[in-house]
């Protein structure tokens, strides 16, 4: 929670903000962070620049992670856990991340180490993901991986 808590704080969002909301949150400190705004002076030029990138970062982890996201990606979500087998996963940090067998990759945040050794020893990995893991922590979406 650390990271979204951060990513809230530097939106000035709290965690029930709306899509919309969110949107005119990032606008507003965008425009108070633009680049353009300091080209005459380069030093401040680079630190709106870092500054800008961080805000596009969160801004967009934000998206990924908002009710009205999740529930537009739900009937995807859950045919992606119910039918794809868990394929490799990583921990670190008390965010794990599971790849499925379908090219899709979910990112799931808070979870406890207990938990993710018990999905370690777990005879099936993808049901007891399912029964402890996707349904009960905040996660989103890290694309779908790209056969080349």
């Amino acid at each position: 929670m650390k990271k979204i808590d951060n990513y809230r704080t530097l939106l000035a969002v709290d965690k029930s903000v709306d899509l919309k909301t969110l949107k005119t949150a990032y606008r507003n400190v965008m425009k108070e962070w633009h680049p353009d705004k300091f080209h005459a002076d380069p030093d401040a030029m680079v630190h709106a620049e870092q500054k800008s990138a961080q805000l596009i970062e969160a801004y967009h982890f934000l998206v990924s992670i908002a009710p009205e996201t999740v529930e537009h990606n739900m009937p995807h979500y859950m045919e992606t856990i119910t039918t794809a087998t868990i394929t490799d996963y990583q921990y670190k940090g008390q965010t794990l991340q599971i790849h499925f067998s379908d090219g899709n990759s979910y990112e799931y945040f808070d979870v406890p180490k207990a938990i993710y050794v018990k999905l370690h020893n777990a005879d099936t990995q993808g049901r007891f993901a399912r029964r402890h893991i996707c349904t009960n922590y905040i996660y989103r979406n890290m694309g779908k991986a790209v056969n080349l």
